[in-house]
């Protein structure tokens, strides 16, 4: 049976994101050495905190950003097999966004007589 969680107030959830196993120079290093990423997706959101007129601020980062945290943000949870962590917004450092392929994501290819370094 699945398990849900909900944040509540300015908390979220985030799950890691892994990196690859090797580095660029095909160094393979043991997971005892390994940092642990510092980037994530948001898996949920909680409805913000509560401001002093009685009313919810919502949150900035939303259910499915990639965002950039600390060293030692959050607590480590896991649910149902799965590690995740719990947050506050205020420790997210930001969110990465990534250009998309619609905005000139076509590198190397031309479409017409573009010359290449010939005289």
């Amino acid at each position: 049976m699945a398990t849900n969680i909900r944040p509540l107030h300015d908390r979220v959830i985030v799950r890691r994101l892994e990196e690859g196993e090797q580095m660029r120079g095909g160094i393979i290093i043991p997971d005892t050495a390994k940092e642990k990423p510092q980037e994530g997706e948001v898996i949920a959101v909680g409805e913000g905190k509560r401001k002093d007129d009685g009313t919810r601020q919502a949150l900035d980062v939303r259910a499915g950003d990639r965002v950039l945290f600390g060293k030692y943000s959050g607590s480590e949870i896991k649910l149902d097999g799965e590690e995740l962590m719990i947050m506050r917004e205020d420790e997210i450092l930001g969110v990465i966004e990534r250009a998309g392929a619609a905005a000139g994501g076509g590198t190397g290819t031309t479409t017409g007589g573009g010359k290449k370094g010939g005289k």
